[in-house]
């Protein structure tokens, strides 16, 4: 067994943080299960799960792989952005339903397989994660020795779970902001821009793709 590397470890927290402390599909939705206390564990659990398996793949090495197979990557742009354009206009719709604007039992609030449906394709249909998890750390990790790599991603895994689990179970204590009408608007509004933004950027990148293929 290897002795424990601080320095590694330490690097591959910051990196990972840096990356996955962002404004994206995923976390937006993790934000809005806090704030109607709905399945956070499950949320946070398997967003950690998911970012911790391909962190260890990307360290591995399968980044390359996946970087060098044009039709997976076709296929998760397109399968992603088409997603994200259906959530985006679910949030959009939202802002228009009275009915959305409380948390009370009243609030429409996914079933635990609904959650898991969403989270999961949150997670694995928006090739946005598999850059920041396999191929933009992977490539980071691949710097260090061998013997340091594993070191490198407990810390990026470890930034994962934090901040899921923080922003998870943290959303709560912005409850009271929420109980306003508008602040609920405001919330489904952005978290629509997000999606729509994110699904855009991928019929780009796929467009520019193609360009230069």
């Amino acid at each position: 067994m290897n002795e424990f590397c601080m320095a590694p470890f330490l690097e591959g927290c910051g990196t990972g943080a840096g990356l996955i402390v962002a404004i994206g599909a995923q976390n937006a939705f993790v934000l809005k299960q806090g704030l109607l206390k709905n399945h956070v564990f499950a949320t946070a659990i398997v967003c950690s799960l998911i970012d911790a398996t391909l962190i260890a793949l990307g360290v591995g090495g399968f980044g390359a792989i996946l970087t060098s197979n044009l039709l997976l990557l076709s296929a998760a742009r397109w399968g992603g952005a088409a997603f994200l354009l259906y959530y985006g206009f679910r949030s959009f719709r939202a802002v228009f339903k009275s009915e959305s604007l409380r948390l009370d039992g009243s609030r429409d609030r996914p079933d635990l397989k609904m959650t898991l449906i969403t989270t999961l394709a949150l997670s694995l249909l928006n090739p946005h994660v598999y850059l920041d998890t396999v191929v933009l750390l992977g490539s980071i990790g691949a710097q260090f020795p061998a013997s340091e790599r594993l070191f490198f991603a407990l810390g990026a895994m470890l930034s994962s779970f934090v901040w899921f689990f923080t922003m998870g179970y943290g959303a709560r204590y912005l409850a009271p902001l929420f109980q306003k009408p508008i602040a609920w608007k405001i919330l489904d509004f952005l978290i629509g821009c997000i999606m729509w933004g994110i699904a855009l950027s991928l019929l780009l990148w796929t467009q520019t793709c193609g360009c230069q293929s």
